[in-house]
This record gives structure tokens, C-alpha cells and sequence, in this order.
């Protein structure tokens, strides 16, 4: 039902969605952009549904107070403790990944909606030693369509591998395009 709900209300607005993730993979990072929009979740979130991905989220763990947490985890929040370290994120990613024997992660590479001089590099290192791919997805406001593009299995070598994502979002449109900068060579 969600799924058809999800798919009429994309249809409404005009929007589509183009690719899936493939048979057989059960366990994923997965990274969308450009994230430039609070309206990037909206659709993203319908996009999921429609193609019938059971994707997860993570949210820190300050917004998951009743009852607004509740919510987050019905449509797929993960609540995680933001530590002082970047390692204690992965960690934490890592450990999910190893605890489900399905699980898509989403991450936004950019971590917030505002401008960023890099992406962070997170997303590469769970799916690095969580040893799973890095499904590529999109919303591209230019072309009203979301979904997924390739699916990456991360080489070990970061700069190559970047190339294949930069490659990849070079001609996907944001809502805000002087957000987004696609330099996802960052920390």
C-alpha cells in the first residue's frame, strides 16, 4: 500500500523514477546527492518507497524525543551518537551492518543541505570495512526523476573510486545548484 501511495503522490507532482536497486544485494551503503533541500528527504523518501527499497537513515540521536522519534524510526531513522571522532560513526555503521542480514544505509556524502567545500568520507570507509557496495542514488531536480544509478564496490583505491561517483553526479541537478559543490574528496 505504501509503496503504491508513494508512487501515485511522485506521479502527482510530476516526478519518476528510474532504476532499482539489483537483485541480490542485500546489504548497502547508500548515498544519495545533491542535498541541498529539506524537500530532497520528501521526494527521496517517496523514491524508496515507490521502488520498493526498505532504505535506513541515520539521525542523530537529539531528535529522536517522543514523539517525533517515534515517527523517524516508523519511516527508517536509525538513531546514532555523534562521538567526537569520525571513527566512533563508523564503528557504529559497521556494527549494524554486521548485526542485519539486510540492511541499505542511506548517507548524504555532504552531511547537510548547506554548501560544502568537501564531501565527508564516511560512507566509503563503513562500506570499506563493513566489506558492502556503494549503491549510487540521485534526485535530480532538473529531470523530476530520483532513483538509483550504478552500484560501486569499493576498490580500497578512494581517488579512483571518487571519480566513478563524481562521473556519475556531474549531470544530475540539485534544488539549489550553487549548493552543491561535487568535490567528494573531503575528510
Amino acid at each position: 500500500m505504501i509503496r503504491w501511495l508513494s508512487a501515485l503522490t511522485l506521479k502527482l507532482l510530476g516526478w519518476h523514477t528510474d532504476g532499482r536497486l539489483p537483485e541480490g544485494i542485500t546489504k548497502a551503503v547508500v548515498i544519495c546527492a545533491p542535498h541541498t533541500s529539506m524537500l530532497d528527504f520528501i521526494i527521496g523518501r517517496l523514491t524508496f518507497w515507490a521502488v520498493k527499497v526498505n532504505i535506513r537513515f541515520l539521525i542523530k540521536e537529539e531528535v529522536f524525543f517522543f514523539p517525533l522519534g517515534i515517527l523517524l524510526k516508523g519511516i527508517g531513522g536509525i538513531p546514532v551518537a555523534r562521538g567526537r571522532y569520525k571513527s566512533d560513526m563508523v564503528k557504529q555503521v559497521v556494527t549494524l551492518f554486521n548485526k542485519y542480514d539486510q540492511l541499505a544505509v542511506l548517507i548524504t556524502p555532504e552531511g547537510t543541505r548547506k554548501k560544502v567545500e568537501h564531501w565527508k568520507k564516511g560512507f566509503y570507509l563503513i562500506a570499506m570495512e563493513a566489506k558492502v557496495p556503494i549503491a549510487i542514488a540521485f534526485i535530480d531536480y532538473g529531470k523530476k526523476t530520483g532513483g538509483f544509478g550504478p552500484v560501486l564496490y569499493p576498490t580500497g583505491d578512494f581517488e579512483k573510486d571518487m571519480e566513478v561517483i563524481r562521473d556519475y553526479y556531474r549531470n544530475v541537478t540539485a534544488r539549489h545548484p550553487e549548493r552543491f559543490n561535487l568535490t567528494p574528496t573531503g575528510k
